[in-house]
């Protein structure tokens, strides 16, 4: 079994169940992936598979390196790589493809992508501070406040939150449940949200995949 396949985010809309009530998906293009290295327990000291998303634009400046690298799965060289693992028997080998049909209606996933950034920001706005009150003169409306005292330990404790640079992180989002899956067009519906602006690279996991620990 292979543990999840590498998307882009398309956008957010809105389906209809049987009963006619609203479902919040995110639209996501999930492939089609293709094997670029298979690496072994035995070669590499795990199991994983190498995947690279098939798009309509490929990288044009390729190096040596990376053009021997994809010769032997014979494809072109992609922009996006990622790892995903594999368990039991699994015959797929270099230049083989995965498509979105690895999912079915109804699981589980985990989707896992960079948040948005949002620049340098305050604390209440990066940590919900509440601020002080709103009246005239108080002269303290959306400061932190005191983040330390001088006597003791006369110095910032390391993770004080302050403001700073906010988002841009590596958010998963799990257990989203998958409404539809369009093998045509290679699209995958999940109910919710999922992190990242649109066309952001997502990497989908199937949440009931474990590996055998050793």
């Amino acid at each position: 079994m292979v543990e999840g396949i590498i998307g882009r985010k398309v956008g957010m809309t809105q389906v209809f169940d049987e009963e006619g009530n609203v479902i919040p998906v995110t639209v996501i293009k999930a492939g089609p992936c293709t094997v670029i290295q298979k690496k072994t327990r035995e070669k590499d000291g795990y199991e994983a598979l190498q995947l690279g998303l098939v798009e309509d634009r490929t990288k044009k400046k390729a190096r040596k390196p990376e053009t021997g690298h994809f010769q032997k799965s014979g494809s072109p060289v992609l922009k996006v790589l990622r790892e995903v693992k594999y368990r039991g028997p699994v015959e797929l080998k270099e230049g083989d493809q995965i498509l979105v049909d690895l999912f079915e209606v109804g699981e589980k996933v985990h989707v896992i992508g960079i948040s948005k950034g949002k620049g340098f920001q305050g604390v209440v706005r990066r940590h919900g501070f509440a601020g002080g009150d709103a009246a005239h003169g108080s002269m303290f409306h959306r400061a932190p406040g005191s983040i330390g005292a001088s006597s003791y330990p006369s110095r910032v404790l390391k993770g004080t939150r302050m403001g700073g640079r906010m988002g841009g992180d590596r958010v998963t989002v799990r257990n989203l449940k998958v409404v539809q899956v369009d093998k045509e067009n290679n699209l995958l519906l999940v109910e919710g949200a999922v992190p990242g602006a649109n066309g952001g690279v997502v990497l989908i996991k199937k949440s009931s995949f474990k590996t055998k620990t050793s």
